[in-house]
């Protein structure tokens, strides 16, 4: 085969193993497949983007996948332009993300000859991909190269043995890389990429809970123990990243506190405890700075990945406690017997394992986060008013409490303040999105767009300012692309804060050390963000009151903006003592 026809066999093997978008970086090798992807475009099966960075390509394409729960693809040519997919690949691997890196590559005779953009990239992603190939014309035809391209595709769906994740398709390309005259048909959607936004209802749910669990309520409860003879037992339930709903219909049904962490889209109804990390504190319920009631603790059940807290982390080391993970089908963050949890397959066995909490063992948890919220709160409000403006976990609390529909959250600090500071609401108010699988601050403005783009929502974005900065790439967009609707608000403190709460923040109280400290891990700028917005052309609003953030965020516009608010890093040790203390007052 010719490359047009190669290109064309691997666009519809794309097509008909349901990818819907695909991201293409520019490049002269790759230009068969763009050729074939323009003609295949289509503004409900095949939307086409064009991204200048292929980090940021990537990246906007893993936002597709996570956000529609199909495949996405993303198109580069050959040479350093493939290494750049590398990040996007990684986090897709640990996070079971369906991401297509589809790269163009030089024909075989030129490779390993020193030719220009040539090296080997015949599993270039290595274990990161869940499986690779590569594709010529020389000795494949149309049937084979696109059954090849489906087996690969199909592999990544994952099975009842495999995990889902990222797959590789290496095509070689041979002059001529453009169609013969009057060959290409290319389709008027593919001359322009703004287009009418998917409806959300044309995305696919993220979460699909077992249906034994979506009924709730006392009676559900009463008929589930009368139904299998469950004990009572002093058991949490732990929704780690991606535990999706299915961790709060568990909890509710069988009447047991649940610790869960932002992205585990779990965090909301009476059962979800407000405050958990003071109430469980740096021993995970054991230790003089932990709640009585984390003692009493005698069984996990651990639904997705925890990788949030340390507090959770000790509380799932402890030698006290028996602990059990549902473990449906096979993912790709552990291997099995890699962890101390037991694995259970089945609903009903985790509930027997689990058992029903005794009387008053939710209540009291309840009652605990109850004070421990009201005091922290409170302390962040009297922090706020001697301060003059928000801070940094004053605007986590407030952006996680008043954003809808769509909730991105930067991987460092910022989605730590939200787990400490977030009081869980009575329904679920915001799908929230965040980079865990190897929790990178890589990429999350350009996650952000394609998780707009795939559902044609409104998406909320809160970052530190050093994420922000390593992808203002992500803001870089042509005229003829699909804007995304962002609301982007960047906490400002001009450098690294999270080693503040680290180890590191402790070296810095030693003689001499805090300059050196700072320099290294702080990581200390002076750049205009505003500047950055203007040259984008993004519309930037710096606010000075937790007033200006709720109105701003209130007030939805079309397109993107940022929204910067600014803080004082050096304070940040100082506000996390003031709300620990005020929460552990409230410990009887």
């Amino acid at each position: 085969m010719d490359s047009m026809d190669t290109a064309r066999a691997i666009v519809t093997a794309l097509r008909d193993s349901g990818v819907r978008h695909v991201v293409i970086g520019p490049g002269s090798r790759s230009a068969p497949l763009v050729y074939a992807l323009a003609e295949a475009a289509h503004p409900d099966r095949l939307r086409l983007h064009v991204r200048v960075d292929e980090r940021s390509a990537a990246f906007t394409a893993l936002g597709m996948a996570l956000a529609s729960g199909r495949p996405a693809a993303v198109v580069t040519t050959s040479g350093t332009a493939t290494g750049n997919l590398l990040p996007a690949m990684m986090e897709a691997s640990h996070a079971d993300i369906r991401l297509v890196a589809v790269t163009a590559d030089r024909p075989t005779e030129v490779q390993f000859t020193g030719a220009n953009q040539t090296t080997d990239q015949r599993d270039m992603f290595g274990v990161h991909a869940r499986t690779s190939i590569t594709v010529t014309g020389d000795t494949a035809d149309y049937a084979k190269t696109h059954a090849s391209v489906m087996g690969a595709l199909a592999v990544g769906a994952g099975t009842d043995s495999s995990p889902t994740g990222p797959v590789h398709i290496n095509a070689r390309f041979r002059e001529p890389l453009i169609p013969e005259p009057d060959t290409l048909a290319v389709k008027r959607e593919a001359e322009t990429g703004v287009q009418p936004v998917i409806t959300p209802s044309q995305a696919q749910p993220r979460f699909t809970a077992d249906k034994r669990w979506q009924q709730r309520g006392a009676s559900y409860q009463d008929q589930l123990v009368e139904a299998t003879g469950l004990r009572e037992r002093h058991t949490v339930v732990v929704a780690g990243h991606g535990a999706g709903p299915i961790a709060h219909d568990f909890a509710l049904a069988l009447g047991l506190p649940l610790f869960a962490e932002p992205s585990s889209n779990a965090r909301f109804s009476r059962n979800a405890i407000a405050a958990y990390p003071y109430l469980l504190g740096p021993e995970g319920g054991h230790g003089e700075h932990a709640h009585r009631l984390g003692k009493h603790i005698r069984r996990i059940v651990l639904f997705g990945r925890p990788t949030l807290s340390r507090q959770l982390q000790a509380l799932l080391k402890r030698d006290d406690i028996k602990s059990a993970m549902y473990y449906p089908r096979p993912v790709g963050w552990f291997t099995p017997g890699a962890r101390r949890e037991e694995l259970i397959t089945e609903l009903q066995s985790l509930a027997e394992f689990a058992g029903t909490g005794p009387p008053g063992w939710l209540g009291s948890w309840q009652s605990a986060a109850l004070r421990a919220q009201r005091a922290l709160e409170q302390a962040l409000t009297k922090r706020q008013h001697v301060v003059g403006k928000p801070g940094a976990m004053r605007t986590a609390q407030l952006v996680s409490a008043t954003a809808l529909g769509q909730l991105v959250l930067g991987s460092s600090s910022v989605i730590r303040d939200v787990d400490l500071v977030w009081r869980p609401p009575s329904e679920a108010t915001a799908t929230v999105f965040a980079h865990r699988g190897l929790a990178g601050i890589d990429g999350t403005i350009s996650t952000a767009s394609g998780i707009s783009l795939a559902t044609g929502e409104r998406t909320t974005v809160m970052v530190g300012d050093l994420t922000f900065l390593y992808d203002t790439n992500g803001l870089l967009m042509g005229p003829t692309e699909q804007e995304p609707h962002l609301d982007i608000v960047v906490i400002n403190d001009s450098g690294g804060a999270i080693f503040h709460g680290l180890e590191h923040g402790e070296v810095a109280q030693r003689p001499g050390m805090a300059s050196v400290v700072e320099r290294f891990f702080g990581t200390p700028h002076t750049v205009d963000i505003g500047a950055i917005c203007a040259a984008h052309g993004i519309r930037h609003e710096r606010l000075t009151s937790e007033q200006q953030l709720i109105h701003m965020l209130g007030d939805p516009t079309e397109g993107r903006r940022v929204l910067e608010v600014v803080s004082d890093r050096s304070q940040r040790s100082d506000v996390h003592a003031a709300v620990q203390a005020a929460v552990r007052a409230t410990f009887v």
